[in-house]
């Protein structure tokens, strides 16, 4: 289903409260899984992401598991499931068969890990034999998934040995792997991470309540609508100021694009202000999930700009890199993508929108969130499969529409 956007008509003043952090909530429950003792998760993500991981573990006794497009749930699922007995099918959609994982599995068979390739080698789906696991010591390249990095280190304090880890090349979206750790150590599990390697002591985690706060992924869209709006101003709840999530930097980001923060008791205020950037350049190497936002803000505010750090963008949900040049192409607008890590805008190009035009998503929950509020300055935008924000971000359609948007399913 497709979904029209028009731009508000009145000056944007609004209080939302903001999904769970999925990427928290991710994490938190594969560490329920893991404890021995249950504990109460308040707050927990209502994304797709977070509900095909928490149906999948409260269905671990069926033989087959189908995480369909969840990238996170397949990797966490991958670790966890070899390292607790039974044997499982663990597949999912076409796209996540075509999204490799041998690196990972590859690690987990030095561990003692009993996996197999059902069709394609190095690709999902895997048959897990669930067994005993003894770690050793291991190298990883920095320059792949996150995931697979996290994924190791939550079910390292399960392993038999003791668990070191070096990380080769130039880490990417090193915050999540940092979320990952002060989770973990939240729950009693005792780390040293000193620059390239990572010890994790034998133990088990402790059961403790814990409350999911905001998703600042989710926040950013916000940033976006009121850095593109005149005079707007929006309160955003369940965000905090030192915040496990990375992509926090957002306050930053937007600084001098138009947008000024402060913290509340609840979360944070932002407002519409002066923009004083004239040429934007920042490395998304522990951001990358906010980099479509950005690329989308800085279009249509025609600021010039070159994005780095973007190495795995292109083994998303799509390739992301690929996704925005071909979407603004269609809107008249030359973005140039560079060894595919880098993209650049001479800021020079005026937004056309051709008559029954519309944003193809990729079946990327990102490319709908970061395109719609692009409608403030074209007035109105046509996004097909609408739907696929509810991997990360179920309500937003209607918190929009609540701030003002006109939004029409076609």
């Amino acid at each position: 289903m497709s979904v029209k956007i028009t731009a508000p008509k009145k000056v944007i003043t609004t209080f939302r409260s903001l999904p769970a952090s999925k990427s928290l909530s991710n994490r938190a429950l594969i560490i329920s899984a893991l404890c021995k003792e249950s504990f109460k998760i308040k707050n927990l993500s209502n994304s797709d992401d977070t509900q095909v991981l928490n149906d999948a573990l409260q269905n671990l006794t069926n033989s087959t598991i189908d995480i369909g497009a969840a990238g996170t749930a397949m990797r966490f699922l991958t670790a966890l499931l070899s390292a607790i007995p039974g044997e499982k099918i663990l597949t999912g959609s076409e796209r996540m068969k075509q999204r490799p994982i041998h690196e990972l599995v590859n690690i987990l068979k030095e561990f003692g890990a009993k996996i197999e390739y059902t069709e394609k080698e190095g690709f999902p789906p895997l048959k897990i034999t669930g067994n005993k696991l003894t770690a050793r010591d291991i190298s990883i390249k920095g320059n792949i998934s996150s995931q697979y990095i996290s994924a190791l280190l939550m079910i390292a304090p399960y392993l038999e040995g003791g668990f070191n880890l070096t990380v080769t090349d130039k880490i990417l979206s090193k915050d999540y792997i940092r979320m990952t750790i002060k989770l973990m150590i939240e729950f009693g599990a005792e780390i040293e991470w000193n620059e390239d390697k990572i010890h994790v002591n034998k133990g088990a985690y402790k059961p403790q309540e814990i409350i999911i706060e905001g998703d600042w992924s989710a926040a950013s869209y916000w940033f976006e609508v009121v850095s593109l709006s005149k005079n707007a101003m929006i309160e955003l709840t369940g965000l905090k100021r030192n915040s496990f999530q990375g992509d926090s930097v957002l306050t930053e980001l937007y600084k001098t694009l138009g947008v000024d923060s402060a913290f509340t008791n609840f979360g944070i205020r932002i407002k519409n202000t002066t923009t004083t950037c004239e040429f934007f350049e920042y490395d998304f190497t522990d951001c990358p999930d906010l980099a479509q936002t950005i690329t989308v803000t800085l279009v249509a505010k025609k600021i010039p700009f070159k994005l780095t750090g973007l190495d795995n963008l292109s083994i998303k949900e799509t390739d992301r890199i690929k996704a925005l040049v071909v979407e603004f192409k269609k809107l008249g607008i030359t973005i140039l993508a560079e060894s595919n890590h880098t993209l650049l805008w001479r800021g020079n190009e005026e937004i056309n929108v051709p008559e029954n035009h519309f944003v193809e998503t990729y079946e990327d929950h990102r490319m709908a969130l970061a395109f719609a509020p692009l409608s403030i300055v074209t007035k109105e935008i046509v996004i097909k499969n609408s739907e696929v924000v509810t991997k990360s971000y179920p309500d937003y359609w209607n918190n929009l529409k609540e701030a003002g948007f006109g939004i029409n399913y076609l």
